[in-house]
């Protein structure tokens, strides 16, 4: 696992991270979410030693990341994906980092099938698609075989089916009983592969919960009921306290999420219903209002 105390990093006067406390569990895909600017790549960076501290902790399996013996083999992260020699084919890159790590060299050509890169490991990166470069970078990182895996923007540059293959791959990797962090900027993605979600905003944490709590208290619910008689609908939602406000269709939604007393009540008073059904907001309408005062540029209009 990955466990953070009081984590702060300040370059002169300006505070990119701020006291940072919380833990990246085993066994579930823990995304992490915040606007640019919120300190998720400098909190990634040093997790991996690549930025010091300017106060508090962070661990690697109870270990800082620069006392790992063979780090590959404990933490694989993706973090920029372009980061390679360009003189070297993806072969040789990876057994670069094989051999600084005393990895087998049977494992490249186990993690280039997982990839689906075999057909061009004898070829320089430089040549290489955005996608097939985000695939190198994710053989990378799965190289040691290690129990903790991170990556940053994985999907970028993928395919459709490249992007269902990353979702499926660290869900996988999860269901092992890995801890897999991943931050991403596209929400419908995320709401397809995250259980467990860490918000920032101004390098401050905003929230440490499960995907289905944090919708559920960053956003609205309401059940939406059409019928073909709606204003009698209305008066029998008056009856019971409700108030409900009509949609450009002529739909009504009440607060709340009560379907089943709602659909009680308009059988009771046998009244056609053409739907009934119960809405909430998006992970995405979910990280906007949570988000909206820590977002550093915004534009008006």
């Amino acid at each position: 696992m990955i466990e953070m105390s009081g984590l702060t990093k300040r370059y002169g006067k300006r505070v990119a991270v701020e006291g940072l406390t919380f833990t990246v569990r085993p066994g579930v895909v823990t995304g992490f979410l915040g606007p640019n600017g919120a300190g998720k790549s400098t909190t990634m960076r040093m997790i991996l030693g690549l930025d010091r501290p300017t106060g508090g902790t962070v661990a690697v399996n109870g270990t800082r990341y620069d006392r790992l013996r063979e780090p590959l083999t404990d933490i694989g992260a993706l973090l920029e994906a372009r980061a390679v020699h360009p003189g070297r084919t993806a072969y040789h890159h990876l057994l670069c980092l094989a051999q600084s790590n005393a990895i087998p060299e049977r494992r490249i050509g186990e993690v280039l099938d997982v990839v689906g890169l075999s057909a061009v490991a004898r070829k320089r990166p430089k040549g290489f698609s955005l996608g097939m470069g985000q695939r190198l970078g994710i053989a990378s990182a799965l190289l040691g075989d290690p129990r903790i895996l991170m990556f940053d923007e994985p999907v970028n540059g993928l395919d459709p089916e490249g992007i269902q293959w990353i979702r499926n791959l660290m869900k996988h990797l999860a269901a092992e009983g890995r801890t897999v962090f991943v931050s991403s900027h596209l929400m419908s993605e995320m709401a397809l592969t995250a259980d467990h979600l860490v918000v920032i905003g101004r390098g401050r944490l905003l929230a440490d919960t499960s995907m289905t709590r944090f919708i559920e208290e960053n956003s609205a619910t309401f059940v939406r009921v059409r019928t073909p008689e709606p204003e009698r609908m209305r008066d029998l939602l008056a009856r019971i306290g409700a108030s409900p406000d009509q949609e450009d269709d002529g739909a009504l939604t009440v607060p709340g999420s009560d379907a089943a007393r709602i659909g009680e009540l308009a059988a009771e008073n046998r009244l056609v219903l053409h739907e009934l059904s119960v809405q909430q907001a998006s992970l995405e309408e979910a990280f906007m209002r949570l988000t909206h005062g820590t977002v550093e540029y915004q534009a008006k209009g």
